[in-house]
């Protein structure tokens, strides 16, 4: 193993080896046909790795030189990286596009370049918000599968009248503030019954709130965690935790039932606005088809009205690992998944936005979530937020989700937080050049 891979692989080996063993056993049944094999690991199950397993059951029927064997692998991208480096990696790993700059700078990825030119994946074809964060110094090293984009789902049967709209919906998060104080309930012995909004739910974004008060959480390529507008970012989420109590707040969410549920808290009506994604219309139209509500983009602060029409976007991306078998082939499945109507089929079953930009009117009237249209322009925005562009990016993640729950349970200000996450990601800084990018 180099030591590009010492840094961040934690993962049982022995985990790995069968599922590596699995790959092998597939591959050695090339023999038995006259196709080209291919190995695909996923991270989806359920409906989502049964959607896609229709997609790869198609592309292997439009043609007679390549089959794709799709595995749904649980920790992928744990498992992906040491497959590459014991030598043994599928020819496509489905991954998070959290990971690809870390698995770049691991020298765990291809470069997609040359068979992107070669078979006419450009650049003009995506909204760039999807396609930018997928390159670094002129590599192409992923495509997207599935993404997404981010608002504020409102209940408008929980709000005050002159508030149940998109339009009237306010705008500032001073406002939002406002709002969440007016409809917030507590039963008699003060637990909370109803809140308003929550920073804390579902709590999947915490690296986003300094972008969403116009933080760079990198500056001139270092991570930054403790600028002045992190800093006013994590006062404010810490204001929620402050005025209805650190305590009441965790109690009050150790009671929600998972968001893929009917107990989840939106549909229940524990919470009346939640930060969510696209996809959030795909579990309301199972679990409570009748529920009414909105998105709208999430509120920005009122001195800094530069910032209205923000989205925080996310997406799943394939990626052909380094020492694949077969990147030809690979990248001529990851290729049909581009196709516009294979790629809007699958984001139609999933409940996301497409990456294209071209959109059929067709996928806009038969999508899931009536909003899809506000999700696809905020994609498109100059607003719209994507993660820090560098390999560190788990780290940083890490440390500030911890810093956080510093700030959301009172143990640290957060200026002290903040000021502790960035010496810690500073250290790591300096080790993750000299081990992973210049070892």
């Amino acid at each position: 193993m180099t030591p590009r891979f010492a840094l961040g692989i934690l993962v049982a080996g022995t985990v790995v080896v069968g599922a590596a063993t699995m790959g092998e056993r597939i591959v050695a049944r090339q023999g038995n046909t006259s196709r080209t094999t291919v190995i695909y690991w996923e991270k989806w199950t359920g409906k989502e790795g049964e959607d896609m397993r229709k997609v790869v059951d198609a592309f292997n029927a439009s043609q007679d030189r390549i089959l794709v064997h799709y595995l749904s692998i649980s920790g992928v991208d744990q498992k992906t990286l040491l497959a590459t480096s014991g030598g043994n990696p599928p020819d496509i790993a489905g991954i998070w596009q959290d990971q690809v700059l870390q698995f770049a700078d691991n020298g765990a990825l291809m470069d997609l370049s040359p068979y992107a030119r070669a078979t006419g994946v450009r650049r003009e074809q995506y909204i760039p918000a999807y396609w930018d964060p997928l390159t670094d110094r002129g590599h192409l090293l992923a495509l997207p599968s599935t993404p997404a984009s981010i608002t504020l789902h409102v209940r408008p049967d929980l709000v005050p009248a002159q508030f149940a709209s998109p339009e009237t919906f306010p705008k500032t998060l001073e406002g939002l503030d406002a709002l969440s104080d007016q409809i917030t309930r507590r039963s008699k012995n003060g637990s909370l019954e109803l809140a308003g909004f929550l920073p804390s739910n579902p709590g999947w974004w915490n690296w986003a709130w300094g972008p969403l008060f116009g933080a760079d959480l990198l500056k001139g390529g270092r991570p930054t965690l403790n600028s002045p507008e992190m800093i006013r970012a994590f006062t404010w989420t810490g204001s929620y935790a402050k005025r209805y109590g650190s305590q009441a707040v965790q109690t009050f969410q150790s009671g929600f039932g998972n968001f893929s549920s009917p107990q989840d808290p939106f549909m229940t009506g524990k919470v009346a606005t939640e930060l969510n994604g696209v996809w959030k219309a795909n579990y309301i139209n199972i679990y409570r088809k009748e529920l009414k509500w909105f998105a709208v983009p999430f509120p920005y602060p009122a001195d800094r009205p530069d910032l209205a029409g923000h989205s925080i976007l996310s997406q799943d991306v394939l990626v052909i690992p380094r020492g694949a078998k077969h990147p030809r082939e690979a990248f001529e499945f990851i290729r049909f998944v581009q196709r516009q109507d294979v790629m809007e089929g699958l984001c139609l079953s999933h409940g996301k936005t497409s990456p294209l930009q071209s959109v059929s009117e067709e996928f806009f009237r038969r999508h899931s979530n009536p909003q899809i249209r506000l999700f696809d322009a905020l994609a498109r925005s100059p607003q719209a937020i994507t993660l820090p562009h560098t390999g560190m990016y788990p780290q940083m993640g890490a440390e500030l989700g911890n810093a956080f729950q510093e700030v959301n349970t009172g143990s640290k200000t957060p200026r002290q937080a903040l000021n502790d996450a960035q010496r810690r990601v500073d250290g790591l800084w300096e080790i993750y050049q000299t081990q992973v990018v210049n070892p």
